[in-house]
């Protein structure tokens, strides 16, 4: 089976600087399956994702032995499905739902606030684009993407509702968020020594918000940033103090 699946056509669709890409690709890595990544530039990445045979506009997308699957929970189950070992959820019933419920908090709940935050901030902070392109395979220097991920960075704004009072309202409920992974982190429902789908999920958004100076002190010396740190040590991007010029108010260091 492990030779088999190193073996496999194995293609993911990525955007760079995307959270949930990287999960796609971390997933990958931990079942040891070689896979070629294809970057995708911004906003026609929609398009050409739909042009290679998916049903949907979104990444990460791969397509896997002649399979296309879409989204970080759909590719972690059929991952489990290709490769059991090793696994991305536990065997046992009351642990697997218990890291489910973790990964559906993550993709449903948890990853808006980093993806809003990071469309809020770009349109402000326009160096920072080409922070997150940093390593990407474009085919075109990374200076030029970054100016051509411009009006997308707008239309994502409009399309993510990315004003100042939803970014407002993310940054007072950050510290409750970041509270319930720590939590989950005490429980041993996240955190393991062996990695299941819930930690490559929430992560990766842990880690996006990190990339922010103005949220890394209230991040960094908590469980859920030492899990970021530890799942996804290396991630492009960084973006400059943004909200204060803005009048919001960011979440205090953890002491």
């Amino acid at each position: 089976m492990a030779a088999y699946a190193r073996r496999m056509a194995t293609k993911l669709y990525v955007f760079p600087g995307s959270g949930a890409s990287y999960t796609g690709r971390l997933m990958l890595e931990r079942k040891g399956i070689k896979y070629k990544r294809v970057d995708l530039p911004a906003g026609l990445h929609r398009l050409l994702v739909r042009a290679r045979g998916f049903k949907a506009q979104t990444v990460p997308a791969l397509k896997i032995d002649g399979r296309r699957i879409q989204g970080t929970r759909s590719i972690s189950r059929a991952l489990d499905e290709i490769r059991p070992q090793p696994p991305l959820f536990p065997a046992d019933p009351e642990r697997r739902s218990a890291v489910e419920e973790a990964e559906r908090w993550g993709d449903e709940v948890f990853q808006s606030v980093p993806r809003r935050l990071a469309w809020w901030a770009l349109k402000r902070d326009r160096p920072a684009i080409k922070s997150f392109m940093q390593g990407a395979r474009l085919g075109m220097p990374v200076g030029l993407a970054a100016r051509t991920a411009r009006p997308f960075v707008w239309m994502s704004t409009r399309a993510y509702k990315a004003s100042d009072e939803a970014v407002g309202e993310d940054l007072a409920a950050l510290p409750g968020m970041l509270d319930k992974v720590d939590e989950w982190i005490a429980k041993d429902v996240l955190g393991g020594p062996n990695a299941n789908a819930a930690d490559f999920q929430i992560a990766t958004s842990v880690r996006v918000l990190m990339c922010f100076d103005d949220l890394r002190p209230a991040i960094q010396d908590r469980p859920a940033g030492a899990l970021a740190m530890r799942i996804c040590p290396e991630y492009p991007g960084q973006i400059g103090p943004v909200f204060e010029s803005a009048g919001l108010h960011t979440p205090a260091a953890s002491s």
